[in-house]
Formats: C-alpha cells, structure tokens, sequence
C-alpha cells in the first residue's frame, strides 16, 4: 500500500488504480490534509458543483496548499464530450499526485475507462473490470465511457 492511499485511510472505494493516482469517494477535510501531507499535489474532482457537500472543498484544498480542478461528471447528462474532458485532463495529470473523486467513486471510475484503454492500452474488459473493482456501478457511465474509448482506440 503506498503513503498516499494509506493517507486517505476510510475514503469510500480508496484505491490507487495508477501509481499516484487515488480514486474513490468525498473526502473529509481530515483525509485532504493527510493526502497534502503524504505528497499529494493535485484534486480533480468530479462531482457537480451544486452537490451538497459538507464543506466548502475547493477552498478548503486549496488553503491545504493543493491544486484543485472540477470535471464534473452530472448524473444524466454525461456525453462523450464529458469523457473527452476527463481523458484530457488525465493526460495533463500524469506524474503527478492526484486525488481523483466524485460522491461514492462510482463517476470517478467510469471516467477512468478510456484512459486505462487508450494510454496504459488495457483490454476494454480489463479496463472494465478494473473500474468495477474501485466503484464503478452505473452501466450508463460505463456504455458512454467505452463508446467514447471505442471511438479513440477504433
């Protein structure tokens, strides 16, 4: 187990799908200043800013000294276009440290999908698999993510 995902210990579906890279669900104020701590530099986070938090994130990351970056990932209104924003971004975070999440982990994974596909050139079921076992569980998420992936590595 590395530092930063042990730094994120009780983080809902924590896991470290790429070497620097944890995924999972919101984090606490407590869990931000460890993931600052044990290295971290970056949060992308992917959930819609009109989602009630319980803490005014962006502020509070970037008071930790972290950069913080929103993708949204909206239920219901995600596109290929989404995912293309999120492939571009993950592109841009490689080598970095980066805290990626959404409520549950459940966006953050799907949005994972296409990277994992086109840049680390996993199998779509590989790929697939992998984003179920850090929390994806929407099958709509997961249709729009390896259609976009198709469309790139097609």
């Amino acid at each position: 187990m590395s530092a930063l995902l042990d730094a994120l210990a009780g983080l809902p579906n924590a896991a470290e799908p790429v070497s620097g890279w944890i995924t999972g669900g919101q984090p606490t104020e407590q869990q931000l200043r460890a993931f600052k701590a044990a290295g971290g530099q970056v949060v992308l986070d992917n959930r819609d800013p009109m989602e009630p938090r319980p803490f005014d994130e962006p502020a509070t990351v970037r008071a930790d000294g972290l950069e913080y970056i929103s993708v949204p990932i909206v239920h219901g209104a995600v596109t290929t276009a989404t995912m293309k924003q999120m492939h571009s971004t993950l592109k841009w975070l490689e080598g970095k440290k980066v805290l990626l999440h959404c409520s549950s982990g459940n966006r953050t994974a799907a949005a994972l999908i296409p990277y994992m596909m086109i840049e680390k050139k996993m199998e779509q079921e590989d790929a697939v698999d992998l984003a179920m076992s850090i929390g994806l569980r929407s099958a709509e998420l997961m249709e729009i993510a390896v259609q976009y992936a198709s469309g790139l590595s097609g």
